[in-house]
């Protein structure tokens, strides 16, 4: 089981979004949300920062730094990339579509 917090609920209410900077997304296949999939969070080098497991519904997030992150989802339907790079804090969403 995996140690993330539910990846599909609501941000928890103490997230001052002007100061941190989250990166979240849905992993789909066609338009079909894929639940269990491991998204990885990569550095702009490449290198593997963190893990977590997509809801039921698709839904994933980190938090993170400012800068160029790589979101890579890997389930049985596939695998699939998706970048993100944010400037700044705030909520950042990305796609990551497996096939």
């Amino acid at each position: 089981m995996c140690g993330a917090p539910d990846q599909a609920g609501a941000l928890p209410a103490h997230v001052d979004l002007t100061t941190q900077t989250v990166l979240a997304g849905r992993v789909i296949a066609g338009d079909q949300p894929v639940g269990g999939a491991f998204v990885r969070l990569l550095d702009e080098t490449g290198e593997f920062t963190a893990e977590v497991v997509s809801s039921e519904s698709g839904d994933f997030r980190f938090f993170a730094a400012p800068g160029t992150w790589t979101l890579r989802a890997l389930s049985r339907s596939g695998t699939g990339e998706a970048v993100l790079a944010p400037e700044g804090p705030g909520l950042h969403r990305a796609v990551v579509a497996v096939a």
